[in-house]
């Protein structure tokens, strides 16, 4: 898959709750994960998956990215999630607690051809990050921060340092193989100062986007992951610049006192289909 798919919100909907799959058709997010796991109590498992499937096959989520988090493979659930997810038409199924290649391995084998997402909240799965990477099935990476801080026994902070090695080990693996990843939740939905500041962290840290437990935090996302009319500017204005002194024969393109070289230019042209792929997305 390509990661200029605009992925700036993905919005944790249950999968039990008629009436939230009903709301998302209409959020302004970019993907959805569908939840079977944490977001649906022990009684409404076996439920669970027959409104989430009446739910996708009745459709009306337009370009948004459908994404099927299951339970556990290790639990009571996990493998008729697998079954099921598989025949629900989403674009991709979603791993929890992935801590080695051969937990995909096992979800591959029940899913077939479908592709796969992973949850990276484990300590051993921040230690084999660039192997679960590798995995021919998988297309993205979701951070589980709850999890991981509980596992790492850290304490909150604002800055995330307790993470810090584990969100960048996961960053290094997905961008080595071509991964979308996504950063972790921001539990406080009311805090609006809070939620700006971890997206800006994850933006600049090189995240795609925010994972979302609350629809108040959508547009926050949203602009966060989105470039500014500033970055768009800057893009075109390196491009031209670049363009004109390749076809003059002269040295180095300047813009804004910066030199511009060939590596700039490309994630200009990165950052010009990211706007032009957002635009189309909210246009339908």
């Amino acid at each position: 898959m390509s990661i200029a798919r605009p992925l700036r919100s993905v919005l944790y909907i249950p999968g039990s709750k008629p009436r939230a799959l009903d709301k998302a058709r209409g959020l302004p997010v970019d993907a959805i994960i569908f939840d079977l796991e944490d977001a649906v109590s022990v009684d409404e498992k076996e439920t669970a998956r027959a409104t989430l499937a009446q739910a996708l096959t009745d459709g009306g989520y337009g370009a948004r990215m459908k994404i099927v988090r299951i339970n556990a493979l290790d639990t009571s659930w996990g493998a008729l999630d697998a079954q099921a997810a598989r025949d629900m038409g989403a674009d991709a199924i979603l791993l929890p607690k992935v801590s080695r290649p051969a937990d995909l391995d096992k979800l591959a084998a029940i899913t077939g051809e479908a592709r796969l997402w992973a949850m990276m909240e484990t300590p051993l799965g921040m230690l084999n990050a660039a192997a679960i990477a590798a995995h021919p099935m998988l297309d993205g990476m979701v951070m589980g921060t709850n999890d991981l801080a509980k596992e790492l026994q850290t304490r909150f902070r604002p800055d995330r340092l307790p993470l810090q090695t584990g969100l960048g080990l996961c960053l290094l693996a997905a961008k080595a193989h071509g991964l979308a990843i996504i950063d972790g939740v921001y539990n406080a939905f009311k805090d609006k100062a809070g939620l700006e500041a971890e997206c800006a962290q994850g933006r600049d840290m090189g995240f795609d986007g925010k994972t979302l437990i609350h629809p108040a935090q959508v547009d926050i996302a949203n602009a966060a992951f989105s470039p500014s009319e500033t970055d768009i500017d800057l893009a075109r204005r390196q491009i031209a610049a670049f363009e004109e002194t390749e076809a003059s024969g002269q040295g180095v393109a300047v813009v804004d006192g910066r030199i511009v070289e060939n590596l700039h230019i490309v994630t200009a042209r990165e950052t010009l289909a990211k706007a032009n792929a957002i635009a189309e997305l909210e246009k339908g």
